[in-house]
């Protein structure tokens, strides 16, 4: 499944060097393979409770980090600690995935805002590979108030609120809400999601809204 995303500089959204991303797609993060073998019903999905009911309501964020590589992921209420490696653009334009045979592995978007600073850092994972649940099986499971903690390479930690989660339809993605712009730092954590189907597999993204409200 591939979403499109549209971003601009850094500190403002995701960008490639000195040049503004017009779109940037998120590969497929799972392949349902298990589910097909097992019989195992489809990983957790948000409910309508959990979305942002105020899209322009932001609450107030702490004050932005410097840019520091991020190194690891932490999600305490659904049990991840996971390392983090950086992502590039595929030469057809897709944001590159994660290995799928490493299960605990999670990615960021190299080339755009590292978490912690002023805009929107893009972090994604595989819901499941060919032998089970990986990362983020459990992030349509998430809700609004949890803690994400994001290490980062100059010793500091990132400290996250979740704001919402929700999911979306592969025909319906909002690249804008889910990729746009932000003054403030904020951090989206994204997987497949949207109910599993034999024929064409999953059906759309689990995304994850949180901003900055601290860091040690």
């Amino acid at each position: 499944m591939r979403r499109s995303a549209r971003g601009a500089r850094r500190g403002r959204g995701a960008r490639l060097g000195d040049t503004a991303i017009a779109a940037v797609t998120v590969v497929a993060l799972g392949s349902g393979v298990w589910l097909l073998g097992t019989g195992t019903h489809a990983p957790p999905q948000p409910t309508a409770a959990e979305g942002r009911a105020d899209p322009g309501g932001e609450r107030l964020a702490a004050p932005a980090l410097a840019p520091s590589v991020p190194v690891r992921v932490r999600i305490p209420a659904i049990r991840v600690d996971a390392p983090l490696t950086g992502l590039a653009l595929t030469p057809s334009g897709s944001l590159d995935a994660p290995p799928a045979a490493e299960k605990n592995l999670a990615g960021w978007y190299e080339a755009g805002t590292t978490p912690g600073e002023a805009g929107t850092a893009i972090v994604a994972g595989h819901v499941d590979n060919a032998d089970g649940p990986a990362v983020f099986y459990d992030l349509g499971a998430l809700r609004r108030g949890a803690r994400i903690e994001v290490e980062r390479e100059d010793g500091t930690v990132a400290l996250f609120t979740v704001d919402a989660v929700e999911v979306y339809s592969a025909r319906d993605f909002p690249d804008e809400k889910v990729y746009g712009a932000s003054l403030r730092p904020e951090l989206r954590v994204i997987t497949c999601g949207g109910g599993y189907s034999k024929a064409t597999g999953y059906q759309g993204n689990v995304v994850v809204f949180a901003h900055l409200t601290g860091s040690r």
